[in-house]
């Protein structure tokens, strides 16, 4: 009676705990996968917290960059590993893009994954060169009206998030302005700063050596609040469109089948480290915003982007490849 007792009792374990549980978790090297290159900006806030994490775990916690397809390997990577807690997927902005534009994705970032944290924002600013006429936002959609199919948009790519949220900006006011696609946002930001485009929607941060020093003209932001990078501008909402929202977002995903202990343990250790002061410290210079909350915050915020993202899209009449 005693030996099936014992038994049960395994078994009840086996189940409440699911796949992947291990009362000693983290037993060994945690991998976070970010799908951009070292030096974005989702690169740094995957090693600012990883370092933390590495210290409230007390298990080392590395960053795994791997880059292309729009992220699309690093979210497969991640999609098709083991769900034991020791892979975990840095989300943005863009895994919400991609289901939009890609045909035959080999993962399903809903079905895929499991969230644990979103983790931040960063605010996009529009930026022209500072050879056109104009000084606010305003001005730009007057003189783009005046000159239909004049004034030039760059971005990081076909179907990239600069090129959504500048199809969205164009659409909403019924501008005619010309898209001129680069393979990555560097050469656009480079031709940009060179005059051989008049605008970019590009993340605050990045362009910000670049305003100070006068090479660039910051128009607005458009997310839906100001930047604490650039607090006396204003966003477009303000402005000339009052639903204008393309903020960059970063948060935290497990693939699916992930214990939902170890879900509920990640997302505490990385609550308690978004909302400390040194992350702050480290982050807010970079104009990323740290925020938190419960796994169902991320689920439910990915699930409205998606929606967003792919109604932009549809608008804008681009088609997945």
């Amino acid at each position: 009676m005693a030996s099936k007792f014992k038994l049960l009792s395994i078994f009840v374990f086996l189940v409440i705990s699911g796949p992947g549980f291990t009362s000693d978790y983290p037993s060994k090297l945690i991998r976070i996968t970010v799908g951009f290159p070292p030096g974005a900006g989702a690169d740094i806030l995957a090693r600012v917290v990883s370092q933390k994490l590495s210290d409230s775990l007390k298990q080392q916690v590395v960053v795994d960059n791997k880059p292309g397809a729009g992220t699309n390997i690093g979210t497969n990577y991640v999609a098709k590993s083991n769900p034991d807690g020791y892979n975990i997927l840095l989300i943005t902005v863009a895994n919400a893009i991609n289901p939009s534009l890609t045909l035959n994705l080999p993962f399903d970032i809903e079905k895929d994954f499991l969230p644990v944290i979103l983790a931040g924002f960063a605010s996009n600013v529009l930026v022209v060169h500072p050879s056109l006429p104009v000084n606010s936002i305003q001005e730009l959609v007057a003189l783009a009206k005046a000159k239909p199919g004049k004034l030039t948009y760059g971005s990081s790519g076909t179907g990239t998030s600069p090129h959504l949220a500048a199809e969205l900006f164009k659409r909403n006011l019924g501008l005619d302005m010309v898209h001129v696609p680069y393979k990555g946002g560097p050469q656009a930001l480079t031709d940009l700063i060179g005059g051989q485009v008049d605008s970019l929607f590009v993340i605050t941060s990045t362009v910000m050596p670049h305003i100070s020093s006068g090479k660039l003209k910051a128009l607005a932001i458009a997310g839906p609040t100001r930047s604490t990078l650039l607090p006396n501008l204003p966003t477009i909402q303000e402005t000339v469109i009052p639903s204008f929202d393309v903020n960059t977002w970063f948060g935290f995903a497990v693939p699916s089948g992930t214990s939902s202990e170890i879900v509920n343990k990640l997302n505490n250790e990385l609550e308690v480290i978004l909302k400390s002061s040194d992350i702050k410290n480290k982050l807010t210079p970079l104009g990323i915003e740290t925020t938190g909350g419960s796994p169902e915050r991320l689920r439910i915020h990915l699930q409205n982007d998606l929606k967003k993202w792919a109604d932009i899209a549809k608008m804008s009449g681009i088609k997945p490849e």
